[in-house]
């Protein structure tokens, strides 16, 4: 198995990525890892013996993160994301990861690596914490704000069928995300995707809303682009403030930090089970090839996670069993 690291890509690049990397080509000797950037900048990061199994691969441009995407990716032919999306396409990485500008690499999918057969609209996919440790898979969340009735039925069939190869999950529950559970409620889009979902060939459950659904009150959440980022965003937000009040209450005086002290494990639990590094890697479902965006904060642990994913995705053959659902790639 080989997967392709955009090495510049993302705020801590390319330290992030490369020990990342190297934390992961030991844990998975069986994997080879293609670092695709400046040879120089990765190398300084990787060691006098890096491991056997991680490949440098030259990518002398680099996409920043307030380029222009469509034009950042036709100009820009030699960039770190550019290169490893030629590397899926040409067949030489079975996946490609990067924590780079959002909007290039969802164009990178387009462009470089090509839309499967039977897709009209791409979906970015991650996968949202819940309680009980399991998280529930969203998509779309970002990669198209403007989406039609039939996108979302594409949505929920990839996502579903991510949810059995990735996670096991034999007949994950489909939810769509809406401002109350009843069939009637919510815009047109809603509406109309509610009766395509229907008749889908997935385990609709009928609408779901925001507020349930880090207890997991579906196995695969279905959006619109914008409402998903939103979504997504707002659970982020939502889960940084807690833990900073609550940090900030329980140092407040010398009572409150005996009680720190005695539940520390119990909030360590927590903070691991809420940890978005956990769940880092948000594949973009749709196009022929597995490609991966790692969030933009990434650390190396973050980054381990993300290529865990892709290792499972392409162990299981994700690829392929979306392009059997779709029509063909």
């Amino acid at each position: 198995m080989r997967i392709a690291i955009d090495a510049m890509g993302g705020d801590h690049a390319p330290q992030a990525p490369v020990e990342g990397a190297l934390a992961a080509a030991k844990e998975w000797p069986d994997t080879t890892l293609l670092l695709v950037g400046k040879p120089d900048a990765i190398k300084a990061h990787l060691g006098d013996n890096p491991p056997s199994n991680i490949t440098v691969v030259e990518a002398l441009e680099k996409i920043e993160a307030d380029d222009e995407p469509v034009r950042a990716v036709r100009r820009k032919a030699n960039s770190s994301m550019v290169v490893a999306g030629r590397l899926v396409k040409e067949g030489e990485a079975d996946a490609m990861i990067s924590a780079g500008n959002t909007g290039a690499l969802m164009t990178t999918g387009l462009l470089v690596v090509g839309r499967m057969s039977g897709i009209d609209r791409p979906g970015l996919t991650a996968i949202l914490p819940t309680v009980d440790g399991v998280g529930v898979v969203a998509l779309d969340l970002g990669a198209n704000m403007d989406a039609k009735p039939e996108h979302l039925v594409q949505y929920a069939i990839m996502g579903s069928r991510y949810r059995q190869k990735v996670h096991g999950i034999d007949k994950p529950r489909v939810g769509l995300l809406n401002v109350g559970t009843e069939a009637a409620k919510g815009n047109e889009l809603s509406k109309a995707a509610f009766e395509l979902l229907s008749e889908a060939p997935v385990n609709f459950i009928g609408n779901v809303e925001a507020r349930d659904l880090l207890y997991r009150n579906c196995d695969v959440l279905v959006c619109d682009g914008f409402s998903g980022n939103i979504l997504l965003k707002g659970v982020e937000g939502a889960a940084e403030t807690v833990f900073s009040v609550l940090k900030t209450e329980l140092m407040s005086s010398w009572k409150s930090k005996l009680a720190a002290a005695i539940l520390r494990p119990n909030f360590r639990r927590v903070g691991k089970m809420m940890d978005y590094k956990r769940y880092n890697g948000a594949p973009l479902l749709g196009v022929g090839g597995l490609v991966v965006k790692s969030h933009g904060s990434s650390n190396a642990e973050a980054t381990v996670h993300a290529i865990r994913q892709a290792r499972t995705a392409v162990g299981n053959g994700l690829i392929a069993a979306l392009a059997d659902d779709l029509g063909g790639k």
